[in-house]
């Protein structure tokens, strides 16, 4: 019996507006993309824990703005923090949306993998395996018939013979 634990039928409108939408992201982003990895490592960065301590200081040095040196980017400082604050929330959307994105891709694939096995038992039940031979090798390989008997995947086996 077939699963089907998903349905998604994107139609070109629904792909052209996910393309337009991931397009306008990066167009807004794009400004940014010398900030690599590799461009902030060695800086010293803003944890859970150092941002209470930085918050605690603006607030300080905001109350005491005479004492602050032209050296100093107070300006800045509250400018990133405003920044920040108006990114989190947008941040915690966009990691619910890759959550659920990669939740709709697993199932299709867990759809299309089982379908997939079912057929390829329909077409061994039959005698009409003749074709599948280099599917059943190139399987074999993949869920734990490789060179060294391991399992180089996380697959389902095919249907014993």
């Amino acid at each position: 019996m077939s699963q089907n634990l998903i349905s998604a039928n994107f139609s070109a409108e629904t792909i052209a507006r996910m393309d337009a939408a991931l397009a306008t992201l990066e167009e807004i982003f794009a400004p940014f993309s010398d900030i690599t990895a590799d461009a902030l490592d060695g800086l010293p960065r803003m944890g859970e824990k150092s941002e209470p301590f930085c918050r605690q200081t603006a607030l300080v040095l905001d109350q005491n703005l005479a004492v602050i040196p032209p050296s100093v980017d107070f300006k800045g400082l509250k400018e990133d923090f405003a920044d920040l604050d108006a990114l989190r929330p947008r941040l915690l959307r966009l990691r619910e949306l890759l959550n659920q994105v990669e939740n709709v891709k697993d199932a299709l694939g867990c759809d299309i993998l089982g379908t997939s096995l079912e057929g390829y038992g329909l077409m061994k039940m039959f005698g009409k395996s003749e074709g599948l031979e280099s599917l059943r090798q190139a399987i074999r390989l993949r869920i734990g018939g490789g060179r060294d008997g391991k399992p180089t995947g996380g697959d389902t086996p095919p249907p014993k013979a």
